[in-house]
C-alpha cells in the first residue's frame, strides 16, 4: 500500500523542534521548567478544604475560604527539593517503592516530584479502594512507605498494615491528634527535615544518578476485566510522551494564535492523579511546559471551581462532558420561558453541528452561528470560566454528536486515545485538523499497525479503511507488567509484517524501528486518510447466537446526548438479540410527567417498572435504533433505579463502566430481558 501525502500540519509537526530538552528524567524536566518560569504561578490551591500540614508548618500560606491562592515555580521547586531531601533522610531512596493514597490536590504533585527526585518509584493507590484493595496495591509492588491524604484514608492502611512491610507512613493533612508512633509523620515534618539538610550539590547528584530508563512509577490498571496489573513505566516512557504531545499541541513561534500548551496555559485538574491520563496530561505535560495548574476541590464542585479558576484547558473523561451537556440542557428547560428557551437551545445545537461540519461556512451560516453564540454559546463558555480554548477527552469513547456540538460552539475538544501501557497518549486530534468521532492520527514517533485477523462484520468489507486490533510501538510503551511474566508475554508480539500476516501498517505510516508491538485489545478502524476511530474493546465486542458481531460502544454513544437516558449498557453475548440496561434521567422524567399530567410512582424503584415510564424510554430507544443495522438494534431493555458511580463500585475511578459488576448486580433484570430467549 503506498504512502499517502501528509498534510502540511503533520509535516510541520514532524519537523518541530521543542524548546524542552529532548532526553532526560522527570525530575530534570520539572527542574528546568521551574528554572525558566521561576516567578510564574505553578499551582493554584483552594482554601479551607484541607488541614494541610504544609500550612501548619508555615511552608505555604493559607488560602482564604473558598478562594484560591498561588505558588510560584520558585516556591514549588523549593518544596519539591526539600521533600526529596526529607525522603532521603528517612531512608527512602533509589528503587524504594512508595505509594500515594490521596485525592488529586496540590500536595500530590509536590510529593510525586519529590519522590522521583529522591530516586523512588511511585506506586499509585485509588482513594475508592477497599482495605483489601489497598493491601494488594501496596503489597504487590512491595511498597516500603505510603503517603496518605488524611486520617480517614489512613484507617484503611492501618486495617491491613500487618500484611504490609511499611517503614514509613506520611500524612498530607495535620491529624486531629498526634500519633504515638515513630513511623507516622506529616508532610510538614518531612519538609522540615529536608529543609534542615538540603544541599544543592547533593540534590543535583541524586538527579544525575537517575537514568531515563529507570523505573519511575507503577500504575495499576482499573481492573474492569480482572485483578489490576501493575504497569511498569520508566522516566522516559512518560517523558517521551510529553515530547510527542508537544509536537502536536506545543507552541509555535511562527503561529502565535494557534491553540497550544505553553507557559501561558492555565489548566484545571480534577481527574485522579492515580491514573495515567491526568498524571501525564494534567501533571507532567503541564509542569514541563511551565503552565499553571489549579486543583478543583472535588468532582462535585467542578462547576464552581472552573468559574473561579478561569482555566484555558483541562483533561476530562466523556462522562464529565456528558454531565456538562446535561447541565446546559437543564438550564434551557428551566423557568417560565422554558419552551422558548428549549427551542432556541435545540436550534443552536443544530447550528453548532452544521458549523463544525462545514469546510467553509458561508455568510448565512456565519450569521446563524453569531446569533447562536449570543443567545446560547456565550453563556456556556462563561459557565466554563470564560477562557477555555481547548479541552482534551480521553479514558473512553466520546459521542461524535457531543464532540460536534462542543467544537461547533467554539469549545474545542481534542479527543484522543491511549492506555496505561502507552503512558498514555498514542493518538490525539490536532488543533489544525479536528475530526469529531475520530481519535486523530498517531502522535510523532509512535508506530501503529492493524491486526485484521480479528473477525468483523461484513459491513466493513467494502470500506476503504482497515479495521482490526490496534498494535502500538514506541518509546512511550511499557516493557510489561510487574510480577506477571505470562501477562506480559501475551500482551506483546514480534514484528508481524511478513508475507502471510493479516497485520498491516496502513498507508505506509509505520516508521522504521525495532522492538515488540503491544496488543491494545481494542478494535480500531483507520480511515483512508490515516485517522483512527475507536469501535470497542475486543473483549466487549460480543457475538449474537446468529454469529453477528456487535460492538456496544457506538450504540451506547448514540444515547450520550439523549435527554431521557442518563446511562446505558448494551448486552447480548451469545443471545438472539441485543438488549440494554438503562438508567433513566429521573429529573427529566419527573418534569415530563408533571407537564403531561402523567401519574407515575414517587419512588425510583417503582418508577422503573411503571408502564408509562417504560413507554417513555421506548420512544427514545426506537429513535436511536434507526441508525443501526437490524441485528444491532436494542430489542428489549430493563430500567435501573440508581446511577452507576465509583462510589457504588459500578464505575471505575476514571468513570468507565464495570460491566461485569453491573451484570452481577442486575442479573435479575438481565434475566427478565432474555426470559423468552432462555
Amino acid at each position: 500500500m503506498s504512502k499517502i501525502q501528509e498534510p502540511n500540519w503533520l509535516q510541520r509537526e514532524r519537523e518541530y523542534e521543542d524548546e524542552l530538552e529532548q532526553y532526560g528524567t522527570l525530575p530534570e524536566l520539572f527542574e528546568r521548567s521551574a528554572g525558566r518560569n521561576l516567578d510564574k504561578n505553578a499551582q493554584l490551591y483552594k482554601g479551607d478544604i484541607y488541614t494541610r500540614s504544609l500550612v501548619t508548618a508555615d511552608v505555604v500560606s493559607s488560602a482564604p475560604p473558598g478562594e484560591y491562592a498561588a505558588l510560584t515555580y520558585r516556591e514549588m521547586r523549593n518544596i519539591v527539593r526539600n521533600l526529596a531531601t526529607g525522603f532521603r533522610e528517612m531512608g527512602l531512596g533509589p528503587d524504594t517503592r512508595v505509594g500515594i493514597l490521596s485525592n488529586t490536590r496540590m500536595e500530590w504533585a509536590q510529593v510525586d516530584f519529590g519522590l522521583l527526585a529522591a530516586g523512588c518509584v511511585v506506586t499509585t493507590v485509588y482513594t475508592d479502594s477497599s482495605p483489601t484493595q489497598v493491601e494488594y496495591l501496596l503489597s504487590d509492588p512491595d511498597a516500603s512507605a505510603v503517603v496518605v491524604e488524611n486520617e480517614s484514608l489512613l484507617e484503611r492502611v492501618l486495617e491491613v498494615e500487618d500484611d504490609l512491610d511499611l517503614d514509613e507512613i506520611i500524612l498530607l493533612d495535620e491529624p486531629t491528634q498526634p500519633f504515638d508512633r515513630d513511623d507516622i509523620s506529616t508532610l510538614g515534618e518531612v519538609h522540615e527535615l529536608g529543609a534542615d539538610s538540603y544541599e544543592e550539590k547533593t540534590y543535583q547528584g541524586w538527579l544525575d544518578e537517575t537514568q531515563p530508563d529507570d523505573l519511575a512509577s507503577l500504575i495499576y490498571t482499573s481492573g474492569t476485566t480482572g485483578k489490576p496489573k501493575g504497569v511498569q513505566l520508566t522516566h522516559w516512557n512518560f517523558r517521551s510522551n510529553v515530547h510527542q504531545i508537544r509536537r502536536r499541541i506545543g507552541p509555535r513561534d511562527d503561529e502565535p494564535d494557534r491553540l497550544s500548551i505553553d507557559s501561558e496555559t492555565r489548566s484545571i485538574s480534577f481527574l485522579p492523579l492515580a491514573h495515567v491520563f491526568e498524571r501525564l496530561a494534567g501533571h507532567f505535560l503541564m509542569f514541563g511546559s511551565g503552565a499553571s495548574v489549579g486543583y478543583a476541590e472535588s468532582s462535585d464542585t467542578i462547576s464552581e471551581d472552573i468559574v473561579t479558576l478561569e482555566p484555558t484547558t483541562g483533561a476530562s473523561v466523556p462522562r464529565v462532558y456528558e454531565r456538562i451537556f446535561d447541565s446546559m440542557r437543564e438550564q434551557a428547560n428551566g423557568g417560565p420561558a422554558g419552551p422558548l428557551k428549549k427551542k432556541i437551545f435545540n436550534w443552536s445545537l443544530e447550528v453548532a453541528k452544521e458549523y463544525q461540519k462545514a469546510n467553509s461556512p458561508g455568510p448565512v451560516l456565519n450569521l446563524k452561528h453569531a446569533l447562536a453564540d449570543t443567545l446560547v454559546y456565550s453563556d456556556v463558555k462563561e459557565n466554563l470560566g470564560g477562557n477555555i480554548n481547548q479541552m482534551v477527552s480521553g479514558g473512553g469513547s466520546l459521542s461524535k454528536e457531543l464532540c460536534l456540538i462542543f467544537n461547533g460552539m467554539g469549545i474545542t475538544i481534542l479527543e484522543g486515545y491511549g492506555l496505561t501501557e502507552t503512558a498514555p497518549v498514542a493518538s490525539v486530534n490536532s488543533p489544525d485538523d479536528i475530526r469529531p468521532g475520530t481519535l486523530g492520527v498517531p502522535v510523532a514517533d509512535v508506530d501503529i499497525a492493524i491486526d485484521e485477523s480479528r473477525d468483523v462484520d461484513e459491513e466493513y468489507e467494502d470500506k476503504d479503511s482497515v479495521i482490526g486490533e490496534l498494535l502500538v510501538r514506541g518509546d512511550n510503551v511499557t516493557s510489561g507488567y510487574l510480577n506477571k511474566p505470562g501477562a506480559t508475554e501475551r500482551a506483546f508480539t514480534d514484528d508481524p509484517f511478513d508475507e502471510d500476516s493479516d497485520v498491516i501498517a496502513p498507508l505506509g505510516l509505520r516508521a522504521d524501528g525495532s522492538g515488540k508491538w503491544f496488543r491494545t485489545g481494542d478494535l480500531v478502524e483507520q480511515t483512508s486518510d490515516g485517522f483512527l476511530a475507536f469501535h470497542d474493546r475486543l473483549k466487549q465486542v460480543f457475538v449474537l447466537d446468529t454469529g453477528k458481531n456487535v460492538a456496544p460502544q457506538p450504540i451506547e454513544d448514540t444515547f450520550a446526548t439523549n435527554d431521557r437516558i442518563e446511562q446505558i449498557m448494551v448486552l447480548g453475548d451469545n443471545r438472539k438479540f441485543v438488549g440494554a440496561l438503562v438508567v433513566p434521567n429521573f429529573e427529566r422524567l419527573e418534569e415530563w410527567a408533571d407537564s403531561n399530567s402523567v401519574d407515575i410512582p414517587d419512588s425510583r424503584a417503582a418508577m422503573v417498572d411503571d408502564e408509562h415510564v417504560i413507554s417513555w424510554i421506548q420512544e427514545t430507544i426506537a429513535d436511536g435504533n434507526e441508525q443501526f443495522g437490524k441485528h444491532e438494534r436494542i430489542k428489549k431493555f430493563a430500567l435501573i433505579p440508581e446511577e452507576w458511580t465509583p462510589e457504588n463500585d459500578l464505575l471505575t475511578p476514571s468513570m468507565k463502566k464495570k460491566r461485569r459488576s453491573i451484570l452481577d448486580v442486575y442479573q435479575d433484570r438481565v434475566n427478565k430481558i432474555y426470559a423468552e430467549d432462555d
